[in-house]
């Protein structure tokens, strides 16, 4: 057994020692000192006293230590960490029903497009510089390695992307042993026009949709998504609109996806309280409309600035004024709450669910 030792002077210090009972792992920091020529209970440490206890979290496995959540709603729907996903997926133990990731497109090379009538930058940040193939193809199999870990046997993983990143996202979901199941084109309705015009309108992203496992069945809300399709089989290809005004009120983030989106990709693959992870959260769309739906969230987000959105966002959406309104407006949950009410609530509300591995 190993025990925390907490030695309390001015200051307080930990030592972490192996010892068969407390007092012996009293006597062995008290000759860890002295062995310093440091004598811990002479005169000179008059004041010194010993706590001793079973030590937490030093002895556990990295996936049982507490996390500090960056933020976490009143209800324990939507909980956010801050920090880097690559560090902080290893260090919990808990299985999601779905995941939505929008990985960096390492598109930022010093390119121009047009928002709101004016060329601009669209380089997005360091995190979205251009990498080699090489390195493109590693990170994606490292982030997606880690979520694998994080999904129930029978959870899906949505991930967006240009070709740019897109075409490497599909052969490490293969390699890792993923089915990919569709690779839905997200034609924009409102695309920025190509000042260029030397090549077509850029105006889609693809959304590629796979299970964890190729023997276990998924979930799949076949008739709702026929219903909100004016009673037709849903294609492959969506039309939408990109992010309105009114999805900006606490701040824009640069690669930011419209709540509609979102929206029909966790009605489609999860039912209602269902656990949804984003390891690149940004300003977290995911949560907010997972919240929307009746569904619980964690974003991993590693720029402090963007959490701080996600945070704002999620207490905007708590207003109960806000919540009716941002539903009403996502057309996909206006045709679909006449036809399966139960497809955004349980029965009974869900209770109060802490994620285990928060401190």
């Amino acid at each position: 057994m190993e025990y925390q030792v907490t030695i309390t002077e001015r200051l307080s210090r930990r030592e972490i020692v192996e010892a068969s009972s407390a007092q012996k792992a009293e006597e062995c920091v008290r000759r860890r000192y002295s062995d310093c020529d440091i004598v811990l209970d002479d005169t000179h440490f008059a004041g010194v006293d010993f706590a001793v206890e079973n030590a937490w979290p030093a002895t556990l496995p990295l996936w049982q230590k507490p996390l500090k959540p960056y933020y976490k709603s009143p209800d324990r729907a939507f909980n956010l960490l801050c920090g880097d996903t690559f560090e902080l997926l290893p260090k919990f133990d808990f299985k999601f029903d779905m995941i939505f990731a929008d990985p960096p497109y390492f598109l930022s090379s010093g390119g121009i497009s047009v928002q709101s009538g004016k060329v601009v930058c669209v380089d997005k940040g360091d995190w979205d510089k251009s990498m080699s193939q090489e390195e493109i193809n590693a990170f994606n199999m490292r982030w997606l390695s880690l979520c694998r870990e994080k999904l129930k046997d029978n959870g899906t993983i949505w991930i967006s992307g240009t070709y740019h990143n897109i075409f490497s996202v599909a052969n490490s979901l293969t390699q890792l042993g993923y089915k990919i199941l569709n690779v839905i084109t997200w034609a924009k309705t409102n695309p920025p026009p190509n000042i260029s015009c030397r090549y077509f309108t850029y105006s889609t992203e693809f959304i590629i949709w796979a299970r964890k496992s190729e023997k276990v069945a998924h979930y799949y809300n076949y008739e709702l998504m026929k219903h909100i399709n004016d009673d037709k089989q849903m294609t492959d290809v969506w039309r939408m609109p990109a992010i309105a005004p009114w999805e900006k009120s606490c701040g824009k983030h640069p690669t930011q996806k419209p709540l509609g989106l979102l929206s029909r990709i966790i009605m489609a693959s999860t039912k209602p309280g269902a656990w949804i992870l984003d390891p690149f959260a940004g300003s977290s769309t995911t949560g907010i409309a997972a919240n929307l739906l009746g569904r619980r969230y964690l974003g991993i987000e590693r720029e402090e600035e963007f959490a701080a959105m996600s945070k704002a966002r999620s207490i905007e959406v708590n207003r109960i004024e806000i919540y009716g309104a941002f539903r009403r407006k996502i057309p996909d949950i206006v045709k679909a709450e006449d036809t399966q009410t139960d497809c955004f609530a349980c029965q009974e509300p869900p209770p109060i669910e802490e994620l285990p591995f928060f401190g």
